[in-house]
């Protein structure tokens, strides 16, 4: 690309902080006066059914207080994160109808919240999509589909998603672009998690071979060629005398941590709104060992990209020895040391913020 560089904003999604939510160390006011006053803002991310009780429902008087709590801490809503729970019934899969229906009312509470933007799952389909499109521009909220492992820019459900978006033309479809999609390598701090669980050094030894054999192959072609490495991973573990940890594995090495390329979501980059920055761990070093962070911070910079970039720290679901605001504090440095790397800077201001992630949507895009 050869227009100008972006300057992606900084910003946190809570579910980094889902360990010491769920712990009640915070309530949701005191959650976000800690992120303000740890200085990892401005963006701020929330998943709805996480965050807030009765979602989609807004208790009386809640969003008011909301925005007016988030505007004296200086932090600026750039996502919230809703579900397309097609699996919500104990009988059946939701039908696309079902699931249109079951979106409207998070978008309306994303819009009610002021938040600009919500993340939306891959379970809707590009028809249902289109039919969101109306209710999106209604409530002025874009949506950003999420582009998680397995799934990659050049997934056939992606492609499929990105041509009808190009055929609508509407600045309110997009994707969310995560970063588990393109990691470097098994996550370390998992592996740990496996050792104080009693796991053999031989078996970590063996899921990294593994993790990298696949990753050699790319991404999985389709479904077929997913469930086969998830089989194989729960097999591993089961020839290391380790069954009970069999899932565990398979779930992190296909749907967590995936091999597809940082150029790859040139794909998509025109159509990408919103930021995952998923992460799982940071070592001695100061470094993200599993994540190319600098690589795609440079990629996002060259692309034009001045939207949010929410740190995503999933390491909480084994890591309960680390400190999540120190986590998310030294990922933040790594993109801004690399955005500067990159000839640009991430930007740090709440009113630069503001004025980027609420712009007029026809002029964000």
């Amino acid at each position: 690309m050869s227009g100008p560089l972006g300057t992606p904003v900084q910003g946190v999604t809570l579910y980094s902080f889902t360990r010491p939510f769920h712990a009640r160390e915070h309530d949701l006011e005191s959650l976000l006066r800690a992120v303000a006053a740890e200085g990892l803002g401005p963006g701020l991310e929330m998943v709805g059914f996480g965050s807030l009780r009765g979602f989609p429902r807004l208790a009386p008087g809640f969003s008011g207080w909301f925005r007016d709590l988030v505007g004296e801490l200086g932090l600026v809503p750039s996502a919230l994160s809703i579900n397309a729970d097609i699996g919500l019934r104990r009988d059946r899969l939701l039908t696309q109808d079902e699931l249109v229906e079951y979106m409207r009312a998070q978008i309306r509470a994303a819009a009610e919240l002021g938040f600009p933007l919500a993340r939306v799952q891959i379970s809707l389909s590009p028809d249902s999509m289109e039919r969101l499109a109306p209710v999106a521009e209604e409530h002025g909220v874009v949506l950003a589909l999420e582009v998680h492992a397995d799934q990659y820019a050049a997934h056939p459900r992606i492609r499929a998603l990105r041509e009808r978006y190009e055929q609508l033309g509407s600045p309110f479809l997009g994707f969310t672009m995560d970063w588990g999609a393109t990691v470097s390598g098994f996550a370390p701090s998992l592996l740990e998690a496996y050792r104080r669980r009693g796991a053999p050094e031989a078996f970590c030894t063996a899921v990294v071979a593994r993790w990298e054999e696949f990753a050699r192959l790319g991404p999985p072609a389709d479904q077929r060629e997913h469930g086969e490495r998830f089989g194989r991973f729960v097999a591993l573990a089961a020839e290391h005398g380790r069954p009970d940890l069999g899932v565990d594995v398979a779930i992190a090495g296909t749907g967590l941590f995936g091999p597809a390329p940082v150029d790859g979501w040139r794909e998509i980059a025109p159509w990408i709104r919103h930021v995952h920055a998923k992460f799982f761990g940071i070592d001695a070093d100061g470094q993200e060992p599993s994540v190319p962070v600098a690589d795609l911070v440079e990629l996002l910079v060259r692309q034009g990209y001045s939207g949010a970039v929410s740190s995503e720290y999933e390491g909480w679901h084994w890591n309960h020895w680390d400190d999540p605001f120190a986590l998310v504090r030294a990922e933040q440095a790594l993109q801004r040391a690399a955005a500067e790397a990159a000839g640009s800077r991430v930007v740090v201001d709440a009113d630069r913020a503001r004025a980027l992630l609420h712009a007029p949507v026809t002029a964000r895009t």
